[in-house]
């Protein structure tokens, strides 16, 4: 089951705090269709709340009833609601229930005061402690249904098994103590209750320059990060970047080849082509990307820059028919920019990518005898291209022709040869045969002269 980012602003890939992505199912019809979140338990225990806190948030937000049975693991929200509208929400009640108002982290505890009427905050992480800030409808179920009040709601575990039961008798504890109460059933304080439930109060000594344990998600950190990872894994990694359009990607590889170009980097870095190639793999943009390489590599002086780049484009473009129809459009798009000074070289650009071994044979006898497009250029355009690019298209046909004449010639020695080696054989056969046959008259001549001088004597 996919993962996300538990506060999903953060897109580093190496947050630790993860949960599972949202999973709904609608089932019904009509004014009895409902929606099944089917793994909500997981998602709960991720965030450390009870699974009922989010389903009657979702309720609340939506106006819907929601339906709850623990002993199927089963929440319901009526109506007809899908995932990605339930994972926004989601992030809602992560932001007022369970993100830290100090440090942003997901390390809290709710503490309940049913007397005062008061939820609290605490904080693992940076020992936050606080009122909760928000005021919700959910607040007022929360204070019905404490965190701690009944285990089997919880979303660590949804049942408290029998053997967890008689650990804590055997420890001196009963299931009251987690409630705020000792075993003799005499309430604890509000102090007590935070040193059970919370985090520990700080010492006097405590100074700020104790090592701060949040984790650092800014941007610089991130890329950082990145950075110190070899090519394979920078592939493996899951970021909020795959969510995205493919017209994003696009966008995001676009601005990565800029960067590159800009600080000469694709020149002096001998790992650069090789990096590209792992970013556009990342991104799932790899066929389309010598689209954007010949927007941004190409321009009058094409014929240098080809040469210049060649590994990089045959990083892209090896053995993958798709790669190189969208360098063709790349080509188109580059003649359009600057036509005056390319247009009269079109077969000789193309020449050079086929000996360059960038473009195949195939893939440009297929854009020669495809119909002109006006995706990026204009119509008009696109005819002129295809027209200055014919002489060299001929003379690709021409070759190929050649190509296959020679190989029919060569065909028809082979079976004249294998004619000719399977004749002797034959004729040495027939030579045996006719050796035999006069062998045997000769005997039968024999045999009927010595029966004559039997009869004689």
């Amino acid at each position: 089951m996919a993962s996300v980012n538990v506060n999903r602003s953060v897109s580093d890939a190496f947050y630790r705090y993860k949960m599972p992505r949202l999973v709904a199912k609608v089932e019904g019809k009509g004014n009895g269709i409902k929606t099944v979140i089917v793994n909500m338990a997981e998602v709960a225990k991720a965030l450390g709340r009870p699974a009922t806190y989010p389903t009657k948030y979702f309720g609340c937000e939506l106006g819907a009833q929601t339906q709850i049975d623990f002993k199927n693991d089963r929440f319901v929200v009526n109506g007809s609601h899908d995932a990605p509208k339930l994972q926004d929400l989601l992030d809602g009640f992560i932001r007022k229930f369970v993100l830290c108002p100090g440090c942003d982290n997901p390390e809290t505890d709710l503490l309940v005061n049913s007397k005062k009427g008061s939820i609290s905050q605490t904080c693992k992480a940076c020992g936050f402690h606080g009122p909760l800030e928000f005021s919700h409808r959910l607040n007022t179920y929360i204070l019905k249904n404490p965190p701690h009040l009944t285990p089997g709601a919880q979303g660590a575990s949804l049942t408290e098994g029998k053997r967890a039961k008689r650990c804590k008798k055997q420890n001196g504890e009963t299931p009251n103590a987690q409630n705020g109460e000792h075993r003799s059933g005499s309430p604890k304080s509000e102090e007590e209750v935070d040193l059970v439930v919370g985090s520990p109060p700080q010492s006097a000594n405590h100074s700020d320059e104790d090592e701060d344990w949040a984790l650092d998600v800014s941007e610089a950190a991130v890329r950082a990060r990145l950075n110190d990872l070899t090519d394979g894994a920078k592939s493996l990694t899951i970021t909020e970047d795959l969510e995205k359009t493919e017209k994003e990607r696009m966008d995001i590889f676009y601005r990565a080849v800029k960067h590159r170009l800009e600080t000469n980097d694709l020149t002096t870095n001998s790992n650069a082509a090789r990096e590209l190639l792992s970013e556009a793999e990342r991104l799932e943009v790899k066929s389309k990307a010598p689209l954007i390489l010949a927007e941004l590599l190409f321009d009058d002086k094409i014929h240098l820059q080809i040469k210049k780049h060649r590994v990089l484009f045959l990083r892209f473009t090896h053995e993958d028919p798709k790669a190189q129809k969208y360098l063709m459009s790349g080509i188109e798009l580059v003649v359009g920019m600057h036509k005056d000074s390319l247009l009269p070289k079109v077969s000789a650009i193309l020449k050079l990518l086929y000996d360059m071994d960038i473009l195949e044979e195939s893939v440009l006898l297929d854009w020669g005898n495809k119909k002109v497009s006006k995706k990026y250029v204009s119509k008009e355009l696109s005819q002129e291209i295809h027209a200055k690019a014919e002489p060299f298209l001929t003379w690709l046909r021409e070759a190929e022709e050649e190509e296959e004449s020679s190989q029919e010639e060569e065909d028809d020695l082979e079976i004249e040869y294998n004619d000719r080696a399977q004749s002797s054989p034959l004729k040495d056969h027939n030579k045996v045969n006719k050796a035999a046959v006069n062998a045997n008259a000769a005997a039968d001549a024999d045999d009927g002269e010595d029966d004559v001088d039997i009869d004689a004597i």
